[in-house]
């Protein structure tokens, strides 16, 4: 829509052309670097997921939507759980197909984010927490650490 815009203001096809061969070009350097995980995120007290591309960086997990939708963030882990999803989760995540996981990730300022891919992913979803354990039986309540030491 911006382009069409763009267009009936005079800016020359060429331009718009150029701008969107380098956002396309941008977007596939992203899916291509080293370590990349596919994910969808759910920020704290959001409902919706957001679409996007996944580094571990050290206990730093960076992650970005696409070029176009501005939405980044680099967080520091304190530990990762994986969970199940439940029905709900895995109508939203359809998309995902139907093997797929989530972890739930303690950031350092007390807050959680939940970070969901395809089940391939699963390893590289844990980076450096890779010892992390399944959460907890959905009735007890409490999800298991990933680290024991940290308990």
């Amino acid at each position: 829509m911006i382009w069409a815009i763009l267009a009936l203001l005079g800016v020359p096809l060429w331009l718009i052309a150029l701008a969107l061969l380098g956002l396309f070009v941008r977007n596939r350097g992203l899916r291509n670097r080293s370590g990349d995980i596919p994910v969808r995120v759910r920020r704290p007290g959001k409902k919706r997921w957001t679409r996007g591309h996944a580094v571990w960086v050290s206990d730093v997990f960076a992650w970005r939507g696409s070029p176009a939708a501005w939405s980044e963030d680099v967080v520091q882990v304190e530990s990762v759980f994986l969970h199940a999803p439940d029905s709900e989760q895995r109508k939203k995540l359809h998309r995902l197909g139907d093997d797929l996981v989530i972890a739930g990730l303690s950031l350092a300022g007390g807050s959680s984010i939940d970070v969901a891919t395809r089940d391939e992913h699963r390893v590289a979803l844990l980076g450096p927490f890779g010892n992390a354990t399944e959460a907890a039986p959905s009735g007890s309540g409490r999800r298991a650490p990933a680290d024991p030491a940290t308990e």
